[in-house]
């Protein structure tokens, strides 16, 4: 067994490099429709992906649209930056084209079986399999247009997210208390979709399992995981060698 330190930054960037090799993206790329939803780890997962395909002038410095931030950093009642001007669209990828500038509300209509959305999310449980993204636009922001396409027609979603937004609640517990009339702040809305965290990018890239064993740090390993991963001297071994490829990427700044 070994134990891994993996701080949300590393997280973002195992989950990048897991999701920009799967067969289903690969696929993806080849016959049909990619989008990739504005948000912080979909930002590395666009470039990730966008490199692979020989895509360039990509920044993920704005590819968001609500943030997290601390109290002393001010965001919108809908969290967001008060300067929007350099946010870049979401990403599009059309048979391994990128078609710049485009958003998922400019495609949604368009997309079919066999196309895929990248959406990321603000809430996880590990246990239930449950995702789902805080919401402060009074129209649901992006999530109505993923809903249409995924439930109306069966486009794939997959919901990339950190195990440092992991919580034990029953996450539609939780949106019906933050949804509910007279509550105050944020609204929460579950999404359907495939959950893929740093457990499922290492059991993908070799084989092995992880689980959670500590959490958290200091001197910038604030919100790390600790994981214990198993499995065969070969997967571990290959663990630990996909486990260093990120251990030295820096913390997410603007």
């Amino acid at each position: 067994m070994k134990q891994l330190v993996v701080t949300p930054s590393m997280g973002k960037r195992l989950i990048a490099k897991a999701l920009a090799s799967s067969h289903v993206i690969q696929d993806t790329l080849k016959n049909g429709t990619l989008v990739i939803v504005a948000g912080i780890t979909n930002g590395y997962i666009a470039e990730e992906i966008l490199n692979s395909i020989d895509e360039k002038g990509f920044s993920r410095s704005h590819f968001f649209r609500g943030i997290i931030m601390p109290p002393t950093r001010k965001v919108t009642s809908e969290g967001r930056l008060a300067d929007e001007s350099e946010f870049p669209g979401d990403v599009v990828i059309v048979k391994g084209k990128w078609e710049r500038g485009k958003t998922i509300m400019d495609v949604a209509d368009s997309l079919k079986e066999g196309d895929v959305i990248l959406k990321g999310a603000n809430v996880v449980n590990l246990q239930r399999r449950q995702a789902a993204v805080l919401i402060g636009h009074p129209k649901a922001g992006t999530s109505p247009f993923i809903l249409q396409a995924v439930v109306g027609r069966r486009v794939g979603l997959i919901v990339p997210v950190g195990l440092e937004k992991r919580v034990d609640n029953d996450l539609y517990s939780l949106a019906e208390k933050l949804n509910a009339p007279g509550s105050s702040g944020y609204r929460l809305l579950p999404i359907p979709g495939y959950i893929f965290t740093e457990i499922d990018a290492i059991k993908q890239m070799t084989g092995a399992d992880a689980e959670i064993v500590a959490a958290g740090g200091v001197f910038g390993a604030e919100g790390s995981c600790m994981l214990a991963v198993s499995g065969t001297k070969q997967q571990e071994i290959a663990a630990e060698k996909f486990w260093a490829s990120v251990a030295e990427e820096p913390q997410f700044g603007i």
